[in-house]
């Protein structure tokens, strides 16, 4: 087959398996797992052996028109580079270890066949975005993400969590898509093509006319579809879904897209200097805000919620700074280890018993009951907090080595001020990254929570999907470096001294203050009775935080919620933790903001509409009602009465006449 054939056949796999499986999810339940397995792992293959083809060089193409429409025509177009070839090997590989996961941890649920064949549409949609060359066509795969993950958000919809959170994705992500899509259309329209290599050509020779207007609109997209401040509010209450879900989202899908639209349209950006600054400033209040809120969550999944919007914003300060290809270098890179951590996490909240949450004051005694959920964890959370050598040391010191660059002035790919704003905010981050990657590890799997019954071992293919990820979580970022420049645009992914050797004692000191601060706790706490909750003077906090972010994990035995008094987060964090636990209130400013003079209005137009509006309808039909009555009592039937009645009237007629003709 040639190159295109086989990047045809990569989205078309997952799609072709998803349709297979809802039609024969009630009539053959036998052949639903196959079909959500096979097609993924497929079309993974496929992707690896059109990366092969690909080989890091010249960028295949390949358009047939779809359809003319008199204007900006429309293309079903391929523009498979580098960075497209090793995007939908992550993809095609977390979804293949994602639908195998959750044989395992769904074997039981009813409803397994609509999920996989959503989580099968969900990769289908994905891999559409990476290979697609037509930004029209890139916009069906982005908005079929969106509705798969209103529904799989919502798959437990007899929560009402569940039910909200899904709600909550949909709107807040279709909140970015309105301005995105006007800014696609002003796109293609300056550039008389919605084809990728027809839009760079022009923004080359600029053609662009209004390149900030452009570049804001599509930004806004984006930070819907990333979750990027302010549009990030929706992702950590998405943890309602299955946890597969969530590591389907956070590592390959969803969130990836809008990092990988702007890397991909990144000169378009570029064009606008005040886009490149508004781009950074954007990374960094995501990458520092959200960091502080991850160290004050109890959730273990909410953790690696705030996690991913940090390292995503790594991605977007990446970008910032022009450096396109350290930011698909984290991509990767966190992909694979993001996956590690949340069905690491699926492991240990399936030895719980419960569906989706698992909250970390709750837990004791986890390293010997869940060994491969600990190892595995360990690898991956060691990537995510950069130390050497495992795979997020070295795409994070891209992004800190790109950023050095652009502020020192060596690089005049994006203002200087957009390298200042990045460097710093991802030098603070990499300190409190470690921090609650530390936290994390200490309360899940060293904690003294109340402990939950014992489930017994997990399904072999979960842990055996832990180890299959571990290896690139560990492996993929040395190899990157060194094998794959060409993948990235040729650019150098080394690690430079000085960043190296600044975010790698960052994250140390990060590291063992927090180890310092749990041993201090944990003293202090050893006077403390389990389940104690008003013997901490902490433990209202604890109270409210367990109910402003709805962490409504089952008790186990009699055991009511308590926090767990060793908690190195609340010390560390001091005053500020119980506004971090609850995401610095956003939500409740975006109530105050939107929800409740949207309510207001809306009170108000129903107001006029029934007491108003209707009471002129209703006084309209009144008078033809009341002269209808009226006529309808002079109809007696007597002769005699139409008589007089009609004398009557000739009379008045000829007494009017008269006066008529006096007068004349």
């Amino acid at each position: 087959m040639t190159t295109t054939t086989l990047a045809v056949l990569v989205p078309l796999l997952p799609f072709l398996g998803a349709v297979a499986g809802l039609l024969l999810g009630r009539t053959a339940p036998g052949f639903v797992r196959p079909l959500a397995v096979l097609p993924v792992l497929a079309s993974f293959t496929l992707a690896v052996l059109v990366a092969a083809q690909q080989g890091g060089g010249p960028a295949i193409d390949a358009a047939t028109e779809l359809t003319p429409t008199g204007s900006v025509p429309i293309y079903l177009a391929l523009h498979i580079d580098g960075f497209a070839a090793l995007v939908a090997v992550l993809v095609g590989l977390v979804g293949g270890c994602v639908q195998i996961y959750s044989t395992g941890y769904l074997r039981d649920d009813p409803r397994y066949s609509s999920y996989a064949a959503l989580v099968s549409l969900f990769t289908s949609a994905m891999l559409l975005v990476v290979y697609s060359g037509d930004l029209i066509v890139l916009l069906v795969g982005w908005e079929v993400m969106g509705i798969c993950s209103y529904f799989l958000v919502g798959h437990y919809w007899e929560t009402p969590e569940a039910r909200a959170a899904s709600l909550k994705a949909f709107l807040v992500t279709k909140l970015g898509d309105v301005p995105f899509l006007i800014g696609l259309f002003a796109l293609g329209t300056d550039a008389g093509s919605f084809r990728i290599t027809k839009i760079l050509g022009t923004v080359a020779g600029g053609g662009l006319h209004h390149p900030t207007l452009v570049a804001l609109l599509l930004l806004a997209g984006v930070a819907g579809k990333s979750a990027q401040f302010p549009l990030h509010t929706w992702l950590p209450d998405a943890m309602a879904g299955p946890t597969p879900v969530s590591a389907l989202i956070h590592a390959a899908t969803m969130v990836a897209a809008g990092v990988y639209f702007v890397a991909r349209l990144l000169p378009v950006f570029q064009a606008s200097s005040a886009a490149m600054v508004v781009l950074a400033v954007m990374a960094a209040v995501t990458m520092a805000g959200s960091a502080v809120a991850a160290l004050a969550q109890d959730d273990i999944k909410r953790v690696l919620a705030y996690s991913t919007i940090g390292q995503l914003g790594y991605m977007t300060g990446a970008l910032a700074v022009g450096d396109r290809g350290a930011a698909v270098f984290h991509l990767l890179s966190h992909g694979a280890f993001k996956a590690l951590l949340f069905l690491a996490a699926g492991v240990i909240i399936h030895a719980a018993g419960t569906n989706s949450l698992a909250a970390m004051s709750r837990m004791s005694h986890l390293r010997d009951r869940v060994p491969d959920a600990y190892w595995t964890m360990t690898v991956a959370l060691l990537a995510l907090a950069a130390v050497p050598p495992f795979s997020g040391f070295f795409s994070k010191e891209s992004v800190l080595g790109a950023a050095e660059q652009v502020a020192t002035g060596h690089s005049g790919r994006a203002p200087g001020a957009a390298g200042w704003v990045v460097l710093v905010s991802a030098l603070f981050t990499a300190l409190l990254t470690a921090a609650y990657a530390m936290r994390l590890w200490l309360l899940a799997f060293r904690g003294r929570g109340a402990e939950a019954p014992d489930h017994g071992r997990q399904p072999l293919v979960m842990n055996a999907v832990l180890w299959v990820l571990a290896v690139p979580s560990l492996a993929f970022g040395g190899l990157a470096f060194r094998l794959l420049p060409d993948w990235f645009g040729g650019g150098d992914l080394t690690p430079t001294l000085t960043t190296s050797v600044l975010g790698t004692g960052l994250a140390l000191t990060g590291g063992i203050v927090t180890y310092g601060a749990w041993r201090h706790t944990t003293a202090l706490a050893a006077r403390v009775p389990l389940g104690a909750v008003a013997a901490h003077p902490e433990a209202d906090a604890g109270v409210v935080e367990a109910e402003a972010i709805a962490s409504h994990a089952p008790a186990y035995g009699d055991i009511a919620y308590a926090p767990d008094p060793a908690d190195p987060g609340r010390l560390l964090l001091g005053p500020l933790h119980r506004h971090a636990a609850v995401g610095f209130h956003l939500d409740a400013v975006y109530a105050a903001l939107f929800v409740r003079p949207v309510l207001a209005g809306a009170s108000l137009v129903r107001f006029l509409d029934r007491e108003v509006v209707e009471t002129y309808v209703r006084g309209a039909g009144a008078l033809p009602r009341l002269l209808g009555a009226a006529v309808r009592r002079a109809q007696t039937g007597n002769v005699q009465t139409y008589v007089s009645a009609l004398l009557a009237g000739t009379v008045v007629l000829a007494v009017a006449a008269v006066l008529v003709a006096t007068g004349a």
